[in-house]
């Protein structure tokens, strides 16, 4: 089994890393950052991830950062938790597009639209406009009950978390398409374990702090 090490904050993007874990019922070794005494910026974390960003994963000795790169490197780790097509699998390149959709299109459209800031000319954003952007998704997710059909992939953790948060903090609005996903999403017992674990932790750290 490999050794992974996995550096995490609760309430952050990371969260959607430990969710993965949580799927693929592996061992980990938690390496908690408390954002709030700035552990992500001291020496010993910057010389992980100079970005000081979370999530980052150490595997038997290869680092690992980039939600999206986690989470490919994972799910192809762990085959047995059949959380990513194979390479010969014809869901594969559908896998991969909705993987790299998420951060090169919709991470950047959902960070405009919560700052409140326009997207740029069109020929120059990496994703064009929110509602093209917003809408494919949603034609997607429509054709259910997952985003790939009828398998659950790591595609879903990671959009079924980013959805959860746009949602809740009405960045996006809500649909039968989404509340139908959500609830899937919400009934997987990893989600309530890893939140469990996750409050858990932020109440920790909270008292440190």
């Amino acid at each position: 089994m490999p050794n992974i090490t996995f550096y995490h904050a609760p309430n952050s993007r990371s969260a959607t890393t430990r969710l993965l874990l949580e799927e693929l019922g592996v061992p980990y070794t938690l390496h908690p950052l408390n954002f709030a005494t700035g552990d992500n910026r001291k020496p010993d974390y910057m010389a992980v991830n100079p970005m000081g960003k979370v999530p980052a994963i150490v595997v038997d000795g290869v680092l690992v950062t980039e939600t999206v790169a986690i989470f490919l490197y994972l799910a192809d780790l762990f085959p047995a938790a059949n959380l990513a097509p194979a390479l010969t699998d014809p869901l594969r390149g559908p896998y991969l597009r909705w993987m790299v959709f998420y951060a090169a299109c919709m991470e950047p459209a959902f960070v405009d639209r919560a700052m409140q800031r326009e997207p740029g000319r069109q020929a120059m954003s990496p994703y064009g406009d929110w509602d093209t952007t917003f809408g494919t998704v949603m034609t997607q997710l429509a054709t259910g009950p997952w985003l790939l059909g009828e398998r659950h992939t790591a595609a879903d953790i990671l959009w079924g978390s980013m959805l959860a948060f746009l949602t809740t903090f009405k960045i996006a609005p809500t649909n039968d398409t989404i509340d139908a996903y959500l609830r899937r999403f919400n009934a997987r017992p990893a989600v309530a374990a890893a939140k469990a674990k996750d409050d858990e932790l932020a109440a920790k750290l909270k008292e440190a702090a």
